[in-house]
């Protein structure tokens, strides 16, 4: 991942050739580990030439859907067609009429995968993603002021509210509520399981990436975690990754998010980072990140096929 990731970091706009370094974290300890229950002996496939990893494909979770990374040193369309042909054979999913699915993420501009999965029965689907990189350099012209250049000033949030990193004890339990009740509509049940066992959150604190001081929470006047932000750096190819962000219902429209982005790029700028990322799926937080990375977003596109 390291040494594909950086390939279109000249600014060029070119596809985005793997997931970030944090994105391989978050996938093999959260999704897999505490979501689909898979392990990557499961679902992560690799290609090696001479003992170098030529290519990279598995599921953001369990079996059903692939993400490839090719080193651009190796690609070619006959290991594009037999990636594609190995994931359909390994991680497909069954389905209720015990046939097979598997939904392939294509870049928009990434053509040679494009025409293989095209060839192999593939049809384009609903549900692109939206990525947004921010150059923190300001190399492009994109980067705010508040990131790029000093002084820094923090956007205005709601009176009351702080910024600040993640404590321990309590707190984390705290946490794991707010996360249960920000991505499902404030279910009080699922936030009550999400605080009764935090080994699944003990499970994201162990990937090799995280660090606490840029694991962020808004807290409100009353003690309570508002919102959160967890931003991920890897200090080889010196960037940066956002997952998760979520503003719990009852305190939206507040400023939180905004507040809390603003302050991550903040801090990888101070640790270094030139670069940082994150990755939208609906029009509310398309419209945020947008407003805050600036330029225009690229999309990853699902092409999914039954058989």
């Amino acid at each position: 991942m390291r040494e594909v990731y950086p390939t279109n970091f000249d600014g060029s706009g070119q596809q985005q050739g793997s997931w970030h370094v944090a994105r391989l974290d978050y996938a093999r300890w959260h999704v897999c580990l505490n979501c689909d229950h898979v392990t990557l002996e499961d679902v992560a496939l690799i290609w090696e030439v001479d003992g170098s990893i030529a290519a990279l494909a598995m599921p953001d979770g369990g079996p059903g859907e692939v993400h490839i990374a090719v080193h651009p040193r190796w690609r070619t369309p006959e290991l594009e067609d037999e990636i594609v042909r190995v994931a359909e054979e390994r991680i497909a999913a069954s389905t209720d009429r015990t046939g097979r699915t598997l939904t392939v993420w294509v870049h928009e501009q990434d053509r040679l995968r494009q025409q293989i999965v095209a060839a192999r029965g593939y049809a384009r689907t609903a549900g692109a993603g939206h990525h947004w990189r921010i150059w923190l350099d300001g190399r492009d012209g994109t980067a705010p002021n508040a990131v790029a250049g000093a002084p820094a000033v923090a956007p205005p949030i709601a009176a009351g509210y702080t910024v600040r990193s993640l404590g321990d004890g309590l707190e984390l339990l705290e946490r794991c509520y707010a996360s249960g009740l920000g991505f499902h509509k404030g279910d009080i049940k699922i936030a009550v399981e999400n605080r009764d066992d935090v080994t699944w959150y003990r499970n994201i604190q162990n990937a090799p990436l995280y660090r606490r001081d840029l694991d962020l929470v808004a807290v409100a006047p009353d003690g309570a975690i508002a919102a959160f932000c967890t931003v991920w750096f890897d200090d080889v190819t010196r960037s940066g990754y956002f997952e998760p962000l979520a503003t719990v219902p009852a305190h939206r429209q507040r400023g939180l998010a905004r507040a809390l982005m603003t302050e991550a790029l903040r801090r990888l700028r101070r640790l270094g980072a030139v670069t940082a990322e994150i990755g939208g799926y609906n029009e509310a937080a398309n419209a945020l990140y947008g407003s805050i990375m600036g330029g225009t977003s690229q999309l990853y596109e699902p092409w999914s096929r039954d058989w």
